[in-house]
């Protein structure tokens, strides 16, 4: 009864309005866009339902009795938080980390909202309710879930209300007994064409007047009037795996999601038209944490890969042996420990939010300002590593297919410890991980998935603890003072 790949990619023909280049797409798993990175999204439910990896990667639904994925697993203990965090790692490892939006990541916020169940419960019964229902139907289904929470960059020196143009910015614009109509924009719907159903919400703050921008729903993508426009494909412009080894398997797309007068349901209305909750929601539950918690354990995953890729730079080149390459190269693997050694602390340092065990939210919002800097860093160091190596490449695979000019590749592209062939299928792997239109579309996401920089140190700057570093320092000031000698006054 666990969910697999046959089972999810089934789901994904269900006739979503999916559009790219101008045209509709018929089916998502066979289209030349999307069915490699399709396939990809739906190998993870294959690899939960194997028999060797069942008790890692699952666990009993408590309404169900099926066994589905551990990201839907309430942790109650710091073991269970590990466990939880176990099954996020052996996930990401199938994809290098490269598939940021993993059925782990949106599922993880939904499970952070439902731990906060007090929170909806003291605003609003009804939604409470229509959370409650919602999230043991997801559970059980086991959905992949993906959402769009940002509006359209138009003006972004004004507020949301200020936008030019009233279909911009989703929004509410009916209310009716059977539920609400949303009717405008949202981005960045990465992994919406692999995905079951979205969540439309918000993250930046909302002001008092901006009620109808401030709603939470869940909606199937195959919903009338849901429509989905995909950027530019990357795994179709990837001439063959050996050529763009990860765009061609894991790019997981992004789209603008435009909603034309959907109606969504009461029992799949979160947050109706509410500016504190809107915020509460993210805030006061924990489902931030839970959330961007998914965001690092991913990240420590990557950043492991890149770094064996640094390290296979210096080999494939010689240059391993020269001291400056190994200074480097301890840098790059102290700044990838830094991800990791704070994942493990927000474990260790978790805190008791009711029932649960939760990471540690002032260690999470660390994470999230380091790695915005990071990450970056990470990729120049290796391009540095590199040089020349990543561009001055054969243009493709067929170029091994020509005798002539496979000769020519044997004598020009060479090293020490491996042919040339495999020569060239690394670097052509090192520049898909930091040099491509792919890796930069990564870069991008890695500084800003968690907003702009001024919102993650706000975050930091909130959640730290001011009054125990200041006692501290008070304390300290409180064992001295001035010398009992006589202080004579400045006017003597």
């Amino acid at each position: 009864m666990v969910k697999t790949a046959a089972k999810h990619l089934l789901s994904l023909n269900d006739g979503r309005d999916l559009f790219i280049d101008g045209e509709r797409v018929a089916d998502t798993t066979k289209h030349p866009a999307f069915r490699n990175a399709a396939a990809s999204a739906a190998q993870l439910y294959d690899f939960q339902a194997d028999a060797a990896n069942l008790e890692r990667m699952t666990f009993v639904s408590p309404t169900s009795g099926g066994r589905v994925n551990r990201l839907w697993q309430l942790p109650r203990t710091y073991r269970e938080l590990v466990e939880r965090r176990k099954a996020i790692e052996a996930w990401a490892e199938l994809t290098c980390g490269m598939m940021g939006r993993s059925p782990d990541h949106v599922g993880s916020s939904l499970a952070g909202m439902y731990m906060g169940m007090n929170v909806y419960e003291a605003n609003d019964p009804a939604r409470a309710k229509a959370l409650r229902d919602y999230y043991h139907y997801a559970r059980d289904e086991d959905l992949f879930l993906t959402y769009v929470i940002i509006n359209p960059q138009a003006d972004r020196s004004k507020a949301t209300s200020e936008q030019p143009g009233e279909e911009l910015v989703a929004q509410v614009v009916d209310e009716d007994s059977e539920g609400i109509t949303i009717h405008g924009a949202k981005m960045l719907g990465t992994s919406a064409p692999f995905a079951n159903e979205i969540m439309v919400s918000g993250f930046m703050g909302l002001q008092p007047g901006e009620e109808k921008f401030a709603f939470t729903a869940m909606l199937p993508l195959a919903t009338k009037g849901l429509k989905l426009f995909s950027r530019k494909s990357y795994e179709r412009d990837a001439p063959s795996t050996f050529d763009n080894p990860l765009a061609s398997r894991f790019d997981e797309n992004d789209a603008v999601v435009f909603f034309d007068q959907v109606k969504v349901p009461w029992e799949r209305v979160l947050v109706n038209q509410d500016v504190h909750m809107a915020q509460a929601q993210w805030h006061e539950t924990r489902a931030h944490v839970v959330q961007n918690f998914q965001c690092q354990v991913r990240l420590m995953v990557k950043l492991r890969f890149l770094v064996g890729i640094a390290r296979k730079v210096a080999e494939i080149n010689g240059i391993i042996n020269i001291p400056q390459v190994r200074e480097n190269l301890g840098l790059l693997a102290a700044k990838a420990k830094n991800i990791e050694g704070l994942v493990y602390a927000m474990e260790s340092a978790g805190e008791r939010y009711g029932e649960y065990f939760v990471p540690d939210r002032s260690l999470l919002a660390t994470n999230q300002v380091v790695a915005q800097t990071l990450y970056p860093e990470i990729v120049d160091l290796i391009r540095t590593l590199a040089g020349g190596g990543l561009i001055m490449l054969p243009s493709s695979y067929r170029d091994f297919g020509n005798a002539e000019i496979a000769e020519i590749i044997g004598k020009t592209q060479r090293s020490s410890i491996v042919e040339s062939k495999e020569r060239v299928k690394f670097f052509k792997l090192a520049w898909d991980a930091v040099g491509s239109e792919f890796a930069s579309r990564h870069t991008q996401y890695e500084m800003f998935y968690s907003g702009p920089a001024f919102v993650t140190r706000g975050h930091a700057y909130r959640l730290y603890d001011w009054d125990g570093v200041k006692n501290m320092v008070d304390g300290y000031m409180s064992t001295y003072d001035l010398p009992k000698a006589k202080i004579h006054d400045a006017a003597e």
